[in-house]
C-alpha cells in the first residue's frame, strides 16, 4: 500500500490539476470584442458619402450573438448593440460630444444605459433603471453585488472611443433598456448626433432605421 507522502503527494497534484482546469475554463469565458468590419458591410447603416463617415447598427437580440456574453443581458432587460462608425476620410473624426438614441415605434426615446444602470439591474432584476443623460457615476453604486468578472466585461465592451483615425474603425457596444418595451427593434429607428470633423464643424446627423437588420437575410 502507498504510505502517507505518497497518497499526500498524489491528492496535491490532483488539486494542481483541478486548479489549472478549473482557470482554463474560466479564462474562456471572458469577454472578447468583436471585431468590426467597415460599417457599410452592416446592413443597418448610414452612409454620409460627402463626409466620409458611415455608421452602422448591430442588435445582439438572438443567442447565437449574444453568447460571446457570460450574461444574457437581454433577460433583465437590456438589448446589446454593437456599434460601428467608419472613417474613409483623410482627416480624424471627433466623437467626445456625440449621442446615440434609441427611438422605438411607439416614440420612446431610449440613451444608451451607462454601466451603474446595468450593474443596479443585476444585482435586481425586477428593478427599473432610467439611463443618465450624463455618464456620471450613481451615487447609488451597487458594491458587491456584481462579479469583478461581470464589471470587466460590462466596462470592456462599452463602446469608448473618443474619435476614428483616417481609413479606420472604432466600435463596440451600446446596451438600450428596452425593459417593458415589446418587440423594441420592430420600427424602431437608431440617431447620432453631434459627430465632428477635425475643424469641429457638425456633421450631418446620423438615422439607421432597424428594419434594415430585421429584413435583412440571416447569414
Amino acid at each position: 500500500m502507498p504510505d502517507l507522502r505518497t497518497q499526500s503527494l498524489r491528492t496535491l497534484n490532483a488539486c494542481v490539476l483541478i486548479f489549472a482546469a478549473t482557470a482554463v475554463c474560466f479564462a474562456g469565458k471572458q469577454f472578447s470584442m468583436p471585431h468590426p468590419e467597415p460599417a457599410a458591410n452592416y446592413p443597418a447603416h448610414d452612409a454620409h458619402p460627402a463626409e466620409h463617415v458611415t455608421v452602422a447598427v448591430d442588435p445582439y437580440d438572438l443567442d447565437d450573438k449574444a453568447k460571446i456574453f457570460s450574461v444574457r443581458y437581454t433577460d433583465i432587460g437590456f438589448m446589446p448593440v454593437f456599434f460601428v462608425i467608419t472613417n474613409d476620410g483623410d482627416q480624424p473624426v471627433q466623437l467626445s460630444d456625440m449621442k446615440a438614441q434609441l427611438v422605438t415605434v411607439g416614440r420612446a426615446k431610449l440613451s444608451p444605459a451607462i454601466e451603474d444602470d446595468i450593474e443596479r439591474r443585476l444585482a435586481r432584476p425586477t428593478a427599473k433603471t432610467r439611463p443618465s443623460p450624463l455618464p456620471i457615476p450613481s451615487r447609488n453604486k451597487v458594491k458587491g453585488a456584481v462579479s469583478m468578472q461581470t464589471r470587466e466585461e460590462i466596462q470592456n465592451s462599452m463602446f469608448s472611443a473618443r474619435a476614428v483615425e483616417p481609413h479606420s474603425s472604432q466600435a463596440g457596444f451600446l446596451f438600450f433598456d428596452v425593459a417593458g418595451i415589446s418587440a423594441p427593434l420592430a420600427g424602431a429607428h437608431f440617431y447620432l448626433t453631434g459627430v465632428r470633423d477635425s475643424k469641429d464643424n457638425e456633421l450631418m446627423y446620423f438615422e439607421v432605421p432597424l428594419e434594415k437588420y430585421l429584413s435583412a437575410p440571416v447569414k
